[in-house]
């Protein structure tokens, strides 16, 4: 199994993801394989600090404007 950091990329009207061959080598996947992936975000540092702070705007608000400032709409 491999655990590696990715970003997500336009390609045509879809989203991809690389993965870096070096990283792929050691467990021996090729071009053509099959293989399971799980997704997930990368937790945001933000998100524990706006727990314990109290705002005018609502939290989820002020997230969703933290997410897209880091990450981008798509």
């Amino acid at each position: 199994m491999i655990k590696t950091e990715a970003t997500l990329r336009a390609w045509g009207n879809s989203i991809g993801v690389v993965l870096p061959k070096d990283e792929l080598r050691p467990e021996h996947f090729d071009v053509g394989d099959k293989v399971e992936i799980t997704i997930k975000r990368k937790d945001n540092p933000l998100r524990e600090a706006f727990g314990k702070l109290k705002f005018k705007t609502p939290t989820d608000k002020l997230l969703k404007q933290a997410d897209e400032a880091l990450w981008g709409k798509y």
